[in-house]
């Protein structure tokens, strides 16, 4: 009986941890718009601290390591982690990036997830244009992803 409880949790772990590898956060802006105007996908936005936010870490556990979350981003945006944390470095580019944005969308707490759509304009300059925003939502990754859809209607 070990053995099979034993079998089934690594089984378990192998699955969740090879769903979680399947998943691209990009953290350069530019190089997420690229591929968003390329794949017609909106960006989605998750402004976090990564190593001190506890509803931060509270929506990755219960929804965006989740097969759900996982299967449904993978068909319908282009991730982009902004992170303002306060022990791990990051680049300076990648700082004011995440800074500018976090101005220029009013973001005034974590988590907070934009979507956005990107655009051209004719001088090829690149829009974002605001679709919605949402952060912590209880109830696990359904729940989660039924707002998100919600705002996505918008595109």
């Amino acid at each position: 009986m070990k053995k099979i409880v034993l079998l089934t949790f690594l089984v378990l772990t192998s699955v969740s941890l090879h769903a979680q590898e399947e998943l691209t956060w990009h953290t350069d802006l530019t190089k997420a718009t690229e591929i968003s105007l390329k794949e017609n996908k909106p960006m989605f936005l998750f402004f976090t601290g990564s190593d001190w936010c506890g509803w931060c870490i509270r929506l990755q556990n219960e929804v965006f390591k989740t097969p759900e979350f996982i299967n449904w981003a993978k068909g319908n945006v282009v991730l982009v982690e902004l992170d303002f944390p306060r022990k791990k470095e990051q680049p300076e580019a990648i700082k004011m990036q995440n800074a500018q944005l976090q101005q220029q969308l009013q973001v005034r707490g974590y988590p907070t997830v934009w979507f956005v759509s990107a655009s051209k304009t004719a001088e090829a300059k690149i829009n974002l244009n605001a679709l919605g925003t949402t952060g912590y939502v209880a109830g696990g990754p359904q729940v989660w992803l039924d707002g998100a859809n919600q705002i996505l209607k918008k595109k």
